[in-house]
């Protein structure tokens, strides 16, 4: 949707890396990765005293600055354009401010499921999200379900579960709560309404820029949340804690801006369903860093799980080799390099 400016677009040209359906997965795998750390990172926040509103908040706060930092120097050297709320026409503008809003009740909701169940149950609720995100694309006429991403799709699903139910210790007892569960699939629906309208609801923003403010919406959002309920001294906490503060700050640059630019470039890239597929690969990280940094035990199953994700990744990548760049009358942004323009305890391919 071209941007309602008086002045002519403007255009970056699309190269012809660009147009290779490769390097789109390798993105969307890179944010699945960055993603995964989430689980440890917030388990060390947590352990040092954080507590997990706060924890969002300034996670989305130090990847608002990362992305906004890297979008004052695209337009110093004149690779890209400010584009303004009042330049957009007006359904790009309730598509960002929708995906912000979505960005905001993904993550809230996850933290919240995560401290009524337990981490792999709630996973297992998040994660029907790419089923979701196929059964909408195919109604609104935007995916065709064809037998490679059929089988792909449930042979990443099949591996996901077989990662994240190993997980689930009955001799220490299983954490069903009825509100903790359902918050896990209000999550899913979250992150299947944002990844349908990331794709081109507002594409004539650029992908920082868009990012910049979806993030920016968490932090104003959680911000006022905290202040309503009396937090402000848990919001605070970082501050007066030197072991904590660098840890928040690596958590808000790889596992918030690089991984969110990421997603979203992925997104729009090769695709809604390619995406949340290929996003599964997340837990599989997140369990084996688990089992590297907090001494959690890898079980074989779990191995193969992971091997039946990768499997799912490389019959997509096999089945896309016509996948050209996106095509628009829109103002166009060549998706830049991960290490240029790279956001969940354990949230997925979350913003």
């Amino acid at each position: 949707m071209p941007a309602r400016t008086g002045s002519r677009p403007y255009h970056e040209p699309v190269r012809s890396w660009a147009s290779h359906p490769l390097a789109g997965f390798a993105i969307v795998l890179i944010a699945a990765s960055l993603f995964g750390m989430l689980g440890p990172l917030s388990r060390f926040a947590y352990e040092a005293g954080m507590e997990p509103i706060p924890f969002v908040a300034w996670r989305a706060l130090i990847g608002a600055l990362g992305t906004g930092a890297f979008v004052a120097w695209r337009i110093r050297r004149g690779g890209t354009r400010l584009v303004r709320m009042r330049d957009l026409a007006p359904g790009a503008r309730v598509s960002l401010l929708v995906a912000g809003l979505t960005g905001l009740t993904l993550n809230l909701a996850m933290f919240i499921a995560f401290d009524r169940v337990t981490v792999a149950l709630a996973l297992l609720g998040f994660y029907t999200y790419p089923a979701m995100v196929a059964l909408v694309g195919v109604a609104l006429g935007r995916e065709r379900l064809d037998r490679p991403k059929v089988v792909a799709l449930s042979l990443a699903t099949a591996g996901m579960i077989a990662v994240v139910a190993a997980q689930l210790d009955p001799a220490a007892g299983i954490r069903f709560d009825a509100v903790g569960f359902g918050l896990a699939l209000g999550a899913a629906v979250s992150q299947c309404v944002f990844v349908i309208i990331s794709r081109d609801g507002y594409r004539a923003v650029p992908t920082d820029q868009a990012m910049t403010f979806i993030l920016l919406v968490t932090v104003v959002s959680c911000a006022l949340l905290a202040l309503a309920t009396g937090g402000t001294a848990a919001l605070a906490f970082p501050l007066g804690s030197p072991d904590v503060l660098p840890l928040v700050v690596f958590t808000g640059v790889f596992a918030a801006a690089i991984p969110s630019l990421a997603f979203l470039t992925g997104i729009r890239w090769i695709g809604g369903l390619r995406a949340g597929i290929l996003m599964l690969f997340e837990p599989v990280v997140g369990v084996a860093l688990a089992a590297w940094l907090l001494a959690e035990g890898l079980q074989p199953i779990q191995v193969l799980g992971g091997g039946a994700i990768l499997a799912a990744a490389l019959i997509l990548q096999r089945s896309s080799t016509g996948i050209a760049a996106p095509t628009t009358t829109a103002p166009l942004e060549r998706p830049a390099p991960v290490e240029e323009e790279s956001l969940t305890v354990r949230v997925p391919g979350g913003p």
